[in-house]
């Protein structure tokens, strides 16, 4: 008897093939699931039916959907593609999402897989054939979304099972493909045998891919048993080939296999040992080195796990999780300073500003947890309530910030909410609870190690989320365990020190009370220091460890601007530092009555000042404090926090919203999206690069999809009648082909399009390349201006990443070679009739103002609050007096020589 009849289109535009024809046994002998073949002509990967995606592979090259009647589609673009490591491949979609039949799951670059691979015949395959009773293959050609490329009838029990089925999709939905696909089985009931085998470090170059899986799910499939792996915490079913794809496993993993059933000891046995012996890949000599690394994979792996299962810690609601590796990090030697003076503690400028104050250490307490609980349904009903409560207390967070800070610092708490839909972080605690942990434990245990995870990246930004992650773990898991997250007790003139601190501690600050705070973790671009920032509350970033044993209630100075903080301070070192308060407080006081005042020299010279922006509001709040225009309209944030890219109705509405919030015949200056392997975005995706900041980022982006970059110029077109200049600028440019390209695309667009007015179009100097061909570039019809990112060119210059905790100090735009580069930039587009800005923080540093005047730059883009203090520096000095600074600091041999020159009192 056979149930229902599933029509599956063709997922790709091509030529259908038999599986058996495929030149790979695992998919020719059906060991993963029967299906079809077809060589495509087209590289777009679209869905077959409607359904959820459950799996998708780290290097985006197979993914697998289930549909809604339960059968799981693998599709694998090409054959050992694997091995490429995602280049040329584009996800559109992610693990969780549910997609209509027809929509574009993965693109691809034919020619690059046909060179990459072994070939680019792309199979699809159903892995669940226990629910299929026959499959008929459509032949010849077939268009993608379209036509029907094969009937697949359902056996009478997994039809009868579809209404049943809707709970585990529904859960798969919440915890990620292999919770629901792998969920592990009960304690076993007496009599039954239990066993388990391993370790075994997986040798398979690649992974357990799909043809590795493939072939253990055959193996596991030759015994009664039910066979589960396992990595640290997570499981996967042994016989289903979605749930071992879902668990992700790379080369020189350890799994340990355990087996619950008549031939349990066996079954563990033989599918470790064809784990160990690497399922039929030829796995060349990597298990014995793997394996001779093993052990320190095992105790790092250990110490996470170790660290996952620290308990909580908190501080009267200043919630502080333990690092991972601190206990061990930590040691009896004494430190030497970085700074060479005892008194002297070094960090990183998080957030600029000068306080005095008394310490309060975040200290840690532990909160009890129970691991085990009987019922794991009352404890996924207990955690499904945790989250819950936290997304709403999340979202009056949300708009508690917004009303206080703007919509950009709130967006990092909808992307809190976003975390807490992860379908990772779900399904490492539901597979957990399944397995008998209490909520709380699971939970725990699912959110430490994700961010540990994430702590362990290369990629500083990445890597800086970790603390998201903690914080809103934390927030759940406090739901969990009924602790309220209380602000502590704190005097007047606290500064705060701790380990780290939460972007929700950070924006439940008392200012009345603190003044300022010092972490031992985090970095500048941490959403810690951006809110820190819009409170205008000094913050350092990265203090050296021995901060933490600062006694309570000890008198300190903390300089936000030069990231350190001063400890045994003297009576007569205060009262300095609070006259210097005080003139800065006058200083800052007068230059508020005169924001409105245009910058110009005693003797004469204009100098636009003008706002860094990311949304009408900020637009708006730039005019309240003097600004001129906007030098940098960060685009990038129109596209941030979605789950698909704006259209270019959507586009061009934001960028005549911003432009309406400017005075008639303002600048307005729109960079083009500006993201990338360091920044990047969800529908976007960008295969993993060694060193993302000089890999495809910025411009480079838009010139590889150009579509993107064309629909976004559209959008700038249709916004540039709406009472702002407008103007365009192209972010990383690096050669002039980079600049030609660009503007070409621009040309054309803007040949179609009916405005009339008139546009600029100009280039980031962010790249040293440009700087040092600046006469070049000038040269170029219709590049009208250069606007130094000084943030990103003082770190290509010095080879130094800012976020770096050794680094950071140095990274300074005042070193003499940075300003080499400046003035060579001004000279060239003077003598061309051209000009020259500067939009990055440097803009913002009153000591930097008379000397970028020297230098030759009209223009100064800085912070909003900074707007008007930045103007009277301007007022402060003359031309000449600026170009002989200038000249005196192109001479300099440090950037400590440059600053003295404008000491930050005169500045």
């Amino acid at each position: 008897m056979t149930g229902t009849e599933v029509e599956l289109l063709a997922p790709l535009t091509g030529i259908m093939l038999p599986i058996e024809s495929v030149p790979d046994p695992v998919f020719a002998k059906k060991m993963v699931g029967d299906g079809f073949s077809i060589d495509p002509l087209v590289g777009e990967l679209r869905a077959p039916a409607d359904g959820e995606v459950v799996d998708l592979q780290a290097s985006q090259h197979a993914v697998t959907l289930r549909t809604e009647n339960g059968l799981e589609v693998l599709m694998h673009i090409g054959l050992e593609t694997v091995a490429m490591e995602g280049n040329g491949f584009f996800a559109s979609v992610r693990v969780g999402d549910r997609v209509k039949a027809g929509d574009l799951l993965i693109s691809f670059d034919l020619d690059t897989v046909a060179q990459g691979a072994r070939s680019v015949l792309t199979q699809t395959v159903v892995a669940n054939m226990d629910t299929v009773a026959s499959i008929r293959i459509a032949t010849g050609n077939v268009t993608a979304g379209k036509d029907v490329a094969a009937y697949v009838t359902l056996s009478s029990s997994a039809t009868s099972a579809a209404a049943a089925a809707v709970p585990a999709a529904a859960a798969a939905a919440a915890g990620g493909a292999h919770a629901a696909a792998s969920a592990a089985p009960a304690d076993a009931p007496e009599g039954i045998k239990v066993a388990e085998a391993g370790p075994v470090v997986v040798p398979n170059p690649t992974g357990l891919h799909a043809r590795p899986a493939a072939t253990l799910v055959s193996t596991a499939k030759e015994f009664a048993s039910d066979v589960r792996i396992k990595r640290g915490s997570d499981s996967a079913n042994a016989k289903s080939i979605v749930s071992i794809m879902s668990l992700g496993v790379a080369n020189g993993e350890e799994l340990t296999v355990e087996a619950t059933g008549p031939d349990a000891e066996e079954a563990a046995q033989v599918v470790a040992d064809a784990i160990r012996g690497g399922l039929g890949e030829d796995c060349g000599n990597a298990a014995a080195p793997v394996a001779a690394a093993a052990a320190g994979t095992a105790a790092a792996g250990a110490a996470a796990t170790a660290a996952a299962q620290e308990p909580t810690t908190e501080t009267g609601g200043l919630n502080v999780d333990a690092p991972a590796g601190l206990a061990a990090a930590a040691s009896t030697e004494s430190v030497r300073p970085r700074s060479g003076d005892e008194n002297l503690l070094v960090g990183v400028s998080a957030s600029p500003g000068l306080a005095v104050g008394t310490v309060f250490q975040v200290r840690r307490e532990e909160v009890a947890i129970e691991e085990h609980a009987a019922d794991a349904a009352a404890e996924r009903s207990k955690l499904n309530a945790a989250i819950d409560a936290a997304l709403y207390d999340l979202r009056i967070l949300e708009k508690k910030v917004e009303a206080e800070s703007g919509a950009e610092r709130a967006a990092i708490f909808g992307a809190h909410q976003e975390i807490l839909g992860d379908p990772d972080l779900l399904d490492r605690a539901t597979v957990q609870i399944a397995e008998g942990k209490s909520a709380a434990y699971a939970w725990r245990a699912s959110y430490i190690a994700l961010a540990n995870q994430l702590e362990g990246l290369d990629n500083e930004v990445l890597a800086g989320r970790a603390v998201d992650v903690r914080d809103v773990g934390q927030r759940v898991l406090d739901g969990l365990t009924g602790t309220k997250r209380e602000a502590a007790e704190m005097p007047e003139g606290t500064v705060l020190i701790a380990d780290d601190l939460t972007p929700s501690d950070t924006a439940q600050l008392d200012r009345s009370k603190v003044v300022g705070f010092a972490t031992v973790h985090g970095g500048a671009s941490s959403h810690v220091a951006i809110i820190a920032r819009s409170l205008d509350l000094p913050a350092v970033a990265g203090i050296e460890e021995r901060a933490t044993e600062i006694a309570d209630g000890s008198r300190v100075v903390l300089d936000g601007t030069a990231g350190t903080l001063r400890k045994n301070v003297s009576e007569e070192q205060i009262a300095e530092i609070q006259q210097r308060q005080a003139r800065m407080a006058a200083a800052k006081a007068e230059a508020e009555a005169h924001k409105d005042e245009p910058a110009v020299t005693k003797d004469g010279h204009r100098i636009q000042v003008v706002a860094n922006i990311g949304n009408a509001q900020d637009a708006r709040d730039s005019q309240g404090k003097g600004g001129e225009g906007v030098g940098l309209l960060r685009s990038e944030f129109v596209f941030m926090e979605r789950r698909s890219a704006p259209s270019e109705t959507e586009q061009a509405e934001v960028y005549s919203e911003c432009a309406r919030a400017l005075a008639p015949g303002q600048p307005l200056i729109v960079r083009t999206l500006d993201v990338g392997g360091d920044k990047p975005l969800a529908y976007l995706p960008i295969p993993h690069e060694e060193n993302p900041f000089l890999g495809v980022r910025g411009v480079r982006v838009g010139l590889e999809k150009p579509e993107i970059l064309r629909t976004q110029i559209r959008a700038i077109l249709s916004a540039a009648d709406a009472g702002a200049k407008m103007h365009i600028m192209f972010p990383m440019i690096a050669t002039i082909a980079d600049w030609r390209q660009a503007k070409a695309i621009f040309d054309e667009e803007r040949a179609k399009h009916p405005t009339t007015a008139e546009i600029s179009v100009g280039i980031m100097m962010e790249v040293p390349s440009v700087a040092v061909m600046a006469t070049q570039f000038a040269n170029e019809e219709g590049c009208d201006f250069f606007s130094v990112g000084t943030n990103d060119l003082t770190s290509y210059t010095l080879a130094m990443d800012r976020g770096h905790p050794k680094l950071a100090s140095q990274v300074d735009p005042l070193n003499p070679a940075v300003l080499s580069l400046i003035h060579n930039a001004a000279g060239a587009l003077h003598r061309k009739g051209k000009w020259l800005g500067v939009c990055g923080g440097v803009a913002s540093d009153p000591q930097a103002v008379p000397i970028l005047i020297g230098l030759g730059v009209d223009e100064l883009s800085c912070s909003i609050p900074a707007i008007p203090e930045v103007k009277a520096s301007v007022r402060a000095y003359s031309l000449d007096a600026c170009k002989e600074l200038a000249a005196r600091a192109l001479t300099c041999a440090t950037a400590e020589e440059v600053r003295a020159l404008v000491p930050v009192d005169n500045a």
